[in-house]
């Protein structure tokens, strides 16, 4: 299972390898999280956590 905490790691990784946050890391509606941000390259994307998605390794 991924965590919220997991999603938070990936966000300030995206932070420190040039990315601009455009909307941080917040509890959705759906009861997960979600936050947004900007790659040095423009290129927008979204970071998500839902606690029923179920991820096969």
């Amino acid at each position: 299972m991924i965590y919220p905490e997991f999603h938070l790691t990936g966000v300030e990784q995206a932070t420190s390898a040039g990315a601009t946050i455009t909307k941080p890391a917040h509890e959705t509606f759906w009861g997960g999280y979600a936050g947004y941000f900007q790659g040095p390259d423009y290129q927008l994307w979204e970071v998500a956590w839902n606690p029923v998605w179920e991820i096969e390794e």
